[in-house]
């Protein structure tokens, strides 16, 4: 179990496989566990590299609130490869971890390879779109703080699992630091996006149809695949139909 220390913070990662390295990042309240089936499918080509957010699973996050941004987040990403000495990779995650990838291609495109978007947005141009955004980050920081790892009960997001997560304190500092966004900086950014791009989101997550449809539009070459039978949590609802979509994706980058 490799554990990077950075700035005081132990961030846990998992380094499987051999090839072309793939770095994941799971959704927000999620962990490292959720890509259980795709470390196993694509170890055989590919260095699946997944890694827990601050505040989340078996990464305990400093206890100030400015210890969780999105400049943390992007930071931990790059350390993270350099720790298993990788200069450019596979860039994807899930949720806020494809914002996060999306944030890191932002500030270090030369160290992607490719981008993999699954059920995720790229923030908001309106502010008051945002500031509506952020009211609900901001319920669920004040939900985990009442109720703590309780408060998945009613939180009604697929990827969460109270049982990965020691602590519901980091959780709610993420929601208001990481979920929550403060600049359209990641939106702007999509037309200049130069790697191949795949977006993917399940059929029943209706709150990404619509983004999803945005990023295809707005990043150059994007490919969008839509998961029969899955909601938000496209890779835990149906591996079956997602990994073959990923591995055709990741296997054409080979070619």
């Amino acid at each position: 179990m490799p554990y990077l220390e950075r700035d005081g913070v132990s961030i846990y990662f998992e380094d499987t496989g051999s090839g072309p390295a793939v770095l994941l990042s799971h959704g927000f309240s999620a962990s490292s566990r959720m890509w259980a089936d795709q470390r196993k499918a694509f170890a055989e080509t590919h260095r699946v590299i997944t890694w827990d957010m601050r505040g989340h699973g078996q990464t305990k996050g400093p206890d100030a609130q400015t210890g969780y941004s999105e400049a943390d987040s992007v930071a931990d990403m790059a350390a993270i490869l350099d720790a298993c000495a990788v200069d450019r990779g596979v860039i994807g995650g899930l949720s806020l971890g494809g914002y996060m990838s999306l944030a890191f291609y932002n500030a270090h495109p030369e160290r992607v390879r490719a981008l993999m978007l699954f059920d995720t947005g790229p923030g908001y141009r309106n502010p008051d779109a945002r500031a509506k955004w952020n009211e609900h980050a901001e319920k669920w920081a004040m939900t985990l703080e009442q109720d703590g790892l309780e408060a998945f009960e009613t939180m009604g997001s697929d990827e969460m699992r109270p049982e990965w997560h020691n602590s519901a304190k980091g959780l709610a500092k993420a929601a208001r630091g990481m979920l929550a966004q403060f600049d359209s900086a990641v939106l702007e950014s999509l037309p200049n996006i130069d790697v191949p791009t795949l977006i993917l989101v399940g059929q029943n997550d209706k709150a990404f149809i619509a983004p999803t449809d945005y990023m295809a539009k707005k990043i150059p070459g994007a490919q969008k695949v839509v998961i029969p039978d899955a909601g938000h949590a496209a890779n835990m609802h149906n591996p079956a139909a997602f990994n073959p979509a990923v591995h055709s994706f990741l296997s054409g980058l080979s070619a």
